[in-house]
């Protein structure tokens, strides 16, 4: 048997919280001694404290949680609740982390401001190309609703080109259009260039992507989560020497391995002089 502060360290609690689920009929001592108060308990609780803290860490009230224990709640059922809640926990981190992705890129384009780019920025033409494609809808065309839309795409268009036994013919092309309807919605197209044999009877369109005369074009280096550094400044880069856009940039993917810091893509904006 153990006192109410041995009991405490050995379930890695406080002796005030203990206190706390005593008074709310959540886990009694085994033994409250009448002239003192002191509470003792045996080491068989500690089964009821760890189901406790577990499912108060689940996101139950404590009252819950009284129900749920009163209701003797399996081992298999908790793990379980236990795996989806760490499932939650996970994907929470990990848009916690992608959001401050986006934060740190922000602030890189805020220090940047008024500074004429760097980059070396090429002006070239693109030519015609013969493309796999994939769609879908991205809510906007930050980077944070295109991320989860174009890897999927890529990743299925992939599959079913293999499944078809055709080998892509160079890098992958992403580009964009603004969705039917507006919003603020974007078209996104995952395209891989293919041989003219390969047939349109394999889950993917084929589209001839026209050529672009001139364009500004500018080398990320990087994951696109961190692309808007680079691509405000081609944007500054396209208005200092008197051009205008035409279109969303495309992105051609010269390497992308599975390190998401060593990934090598080129943008590709198409231009014309303005005035």
């Amino acid at each position: 048997m153990f006192t109410i502060g041995e009991f405490a360290k050995h379930g890695r609690v406080s002796v005030r919280m203990l206190r706390h689920y005593d008074a709310i009929g959540l886990l009694h001592p085994v033994r409250t001694d009448p002239a003192s108060g002191y509470r003792y308990y045996e080491a068989g609780q500690l089964a009821r404290l760890n189901r406790v803290i577990a499912l108060k860490d689940l996101g139950f009230s404590l009252h819950q949680v009284k129900v749920l224990l009163d209701e003797d709640i399996g081992t298999e059922e908790l793990r379980g609740m236990l795996r989806l809640r760490r499932a939650e926990l996970e994907s929470a981190v990990a848009e916690a982390m992608a959001r401050l992705g986006q934060v740190e890129a922000r602030l890189r384009t805020i220090e940047n401001e008024g500074r004429m780019p760097t980059e070396d920025i090429v002006i070239k033409s693109l030519p015609p190309l013969r493309l796999a494609e994939l769609t879908a809808t991205a809510a906007s065309f930050q980077p944070q609703d295109i991320g989860p839309v174009i890897g999927p795409l890529f990743d299925r268009l992939c599959g079913l080109l293999e499944a078809a036994g055709a080998a892509p013919t160079g890098p992958g092309l992403a580009y964009y259009e603004d969705a039917p309807g507006g919003g603020g919605a974007i078209t996104v197209h995952a395209g891989l260039p293919v041989a003219a044999h390969v047939g349109t009877d394999h889950g993917f369109r084929i589209v001839h992507l026209p050529g672009v005369e001139r364009a500004a074009t500018v080398v990320h280096r990087g994951p696109m989560d961190d692309v808007l550094p680079t691509s405000q400044a081609l944007a500054r880069w396209i208005d200092a020497h008197g051009y205008r856009s035409t279109g969303l940039p495309r992105e051609l993917s010269l390497a992308c391995p599975e390190d998401r810091t060593q990934w090598v893509t080129e943008l590709q904006e198409p231009i014309v002089h303005a005035g």
